[in-house]
């Protein structure tokens, strides 16, 4: 049987409660942290590095949410199927194929928002939320790897970045395997500058596909508070850091 919990209330600017009041498995809302507050990039960067993300639809308050378990890809963990490891070979050999990171951070929070709503459950990703992202990507963390081929932007992500922790966000693609060859170029960056893990937040089967596991909470968090201290990897994308997905 669900449990229907009372729910903290936030005010712009107000402090987080412990993640450890989020709301347990067999409530109505697994993860369920609080309601309200602002998006604003100081109140984002203080979620996530709490361990805290806001994910919520048209109509509702901000919700912010710390699930437990926690779905993270540790980047050792990636699986690259046959299927993409030869799509990323003949990639990477094509002069009009390339990887960009935050070349259009703004076009690519678009098309996940626009890829979200042809599902008939709607987006998440609000115009306020691609807005505050845009906002945060002008802050310096948040981030976007791009696929690229003859001069158009075919696929890709968003991630958000605290010192040495990813979080990542949401993807999309024009073409077969656009948005796991902008993935699989995020593990490599990541590998490449030592970045062990990047936070998927919630289980999904394709998520599981490619090396994704659940995480309890508490080990999550204590990753995070090492992670936020490191310095954040250069956003950059060289075409040698392919070789720590292809040979590694």
């Amino acid at each position: 049987m669900t449990r229907q919990l009372p729910l903290k209330w936030l005010e712009a600017g107000e402090a987080f409660p412990d993640v450890r009041h989020a709301w347990p498995p067999n409530s109505d809302a697994p993860g369920l942290l609080a309601a309200g507050g602002s998006l604003d990039a100081r109140t984002l960067i203080n979620a996530y590095s709490n361990g805290i993300f806001p994910w919520y639809s048209a109509g509702q308050p901000i919700l912010w949410w710390s699930t437990d378990p926690r779905m993270v890809l540790r980047t050792g963990d990636f699986k690259l199927h046959r299927s993409l490891k030869k799509t990323i070979q003949q990639f990477r050999t094509q002069p009009a194929c390339e990887i960009r990171v935050d070349s259009q951070f703004a076009a690519v929070i678009a098309n996940c928002a626009n890829a979200r709503r042809s599902n008939q459950n709607g987006t998440w990703i609000l115009p306020e939320m691609v807005q505050a992202y845009v906002a945060l990507h002008q802050a310096g963390h948040a981030h976007s790897i791009e696929t690229w081929v003859n001069g158009d932007l075919v696929g890709g992500l968003y991630c958000v970045s605290v010192g040495g922790a990813v979080f990542g966000e949401s993807m999309f693609a024009h073409r077969t395997d656009a948005s796991k060859v902008a993935l699989a170029a995020l593990v490599a960056l990541c590998r490449t500058h030592g970045v062990t893990h990047i936070d998927c937040q919630q289980n999904t089967r394709h998520l599981a596909s490619l090396g994704a596991a659940e995480m309890p909470r508490a080990e999550f968090m204590a990753h995070v508070r090492r992670a936020i201290a490191l310095p954040a990897p250069p956003w950059k994308f060289e075409p040698l850091y392919w070789s720590k997905i292809l040979d590694p």
